[in-house]
């Protein structure tokens, strides 16, 4: 057995900064010579600047795991906003109708069901955490080719050239949608509420700020997105102020605005010898219930959990047989879910009077599963 496994991650994103942190903090940290390498600059997050675009719905299960490293206490302390309830109705129905749904933090016996946190401050917290530690992280750094390493962890998106060298396929389907991301100030405040409304071109996410503001992710149509790239604010802001169904009042443009395609893909192996793959460089799902970097939270979490138990005993961490093991824990539960969003997007946007009426019936009669109900929120939060 050897003293020393080089461990080479590509991509500083948070799934491969978890990764490596995780690894870092483990039992068998010391045996692991981990090297970060990112094509981009170092995320640069500071309080004076704006909330940034770029936001995440993070689960109390996501929550757990940046406790465990030590990362959470540099986030909560700094700019976040927990929200205590959701509300998901679709544009054929009132918004507190039967047919609509809502959580409360309380119905769990929980203070949060989650928290609202820029990217930037999540990977920020996670850099912080290994400047403790002996990992070498190298930003600005392009990989041409497959690095020599015992293990090397894909962790560079969905564009992964890890996966392009290991010639592992992937499956793909176009979701012919893009998202529209941008902040909006409101009318009346959140209450720490998120909203989803469910609109015949793809639903419009609402998600509470810091500030009092709200972030907005919009899936619609391609041609749509693009138009709004080139609205002026009024417009923009009247848009989704109508969108919205006026759940928060009027509501003006008040940030950058972006847009990106929507697509779902999987690669259809998460590991070969020496190769691993973890978060969206294995798997990109539609945003509508922001599970996808929750997902990436708990591959980094099975993958170290299946190295560190590789070296309990004594096998060599890059081996397939070892490898495979984390693949057969987080396939399943990653495809699971990756069809519930691509059908879930589909129901919704099917127009046809009779759908119109099964969606209705369904979510009257999700309100009232008991059991079931509870299931699934559970599995979403990530919590036990």
């Amino acid at each position: 057995m050897k003293d020393k496994y080089n461990i080479t991650i590509i991509g500083a994103g948070i799934t491969g900064l978890t990764c490596a942190a995780l690894l870092s903090k483990g039992r068998h940290a010391s045996k692991f010579k981990i090297k970060i390498i990112d094509a981009n600059p170092r995320p640069i997050f500071s309080l004076k600047n704006d909330i940034s675009m770029r936001v995440s719905a993070i689960s109390n299960g996501s929550i757990d795991i940046l406790n465990l490293i030590g990362a959470w206490p540099f986030i909560k302390d700094t700019r976040v906003c927990p929200y205590t309830g959701m509300r998901v109705w679709d544009e054929n129905f009132e918004s507190e109708s039967k047919s609509s749904l809502y959580f409360d933090a309380a119905e769990f016996a929980m203070p949060y069901l989650g928290y609202i946190i820029e990217n930037n401050l999540i990977k920020d917290a996670l850099l912080k955490i290994l400047e403790e530690t002996d990992v070498e992280i190298h930003f600005d750094t392009k990989v041409e080719e497959m690095p020599k390493a015992d293990l090397v962890i894909g962790s560079d998106g969905p564009n992964s050239n890890i996966r392009e060298f290991a010639k592992i396929k992937k499956n793909m389907w176009s979701y012919n949608q893009a998202a529209f991301v941008t902040k909006v100030n409101v009318e009346h405040g959140h209450k720490k509420i998120a909203f989803q409304r469910f609109l015949k071109d793809g639903p419009i996410g609402i998600l509470p700020l810091s500030t009092g503001q709200v972030s907005i992710v919009w899936s619609t149509k391609p041609e749509e997105a693009a138009n709004f790239m080139k609205f002026s604010d009024d417009v923009i802001s009247e848009k989704i102020t109508q969108a919205a169904d006026g759940i928060l009042g009027k509501m003006s443009l008040s940030g950058p605005k972006g847009s990106f395609p929507l697509f779902a893909q999987h690669a259809q192996e998460y590991v070969k010898p020496g190769i691993a793959l973890i978060g969206d460089s294995a798997h990109a799902i539609h945003p509508l219930a922001g599970q996808g970097v929750n997902l990436g939270f708990q591959d980094a979490l099975e993958l170290t959990s299946t190295l560190n138990t590789a070296i309990d005993n004594d096998l060599y961490p890059g081996d397939y047989l070892v490898l495979r093991r984390y693949e057969r824990v987080r396939k399943g539960p990653n495809t699971t879910m990756l069809h519930f969003m691509t059908g879930l997007n589909k129901l919704f946007r099917n127009d046809l009077e009779f759908i119109r009426f099964i969606r209705k019936m369904g979510m009257r009669i999700f309100n009232n599963s008991g059991p079931i109900r509870e299931y699934a929120v559970k599995v979403a939060l990530g919590i036990k």
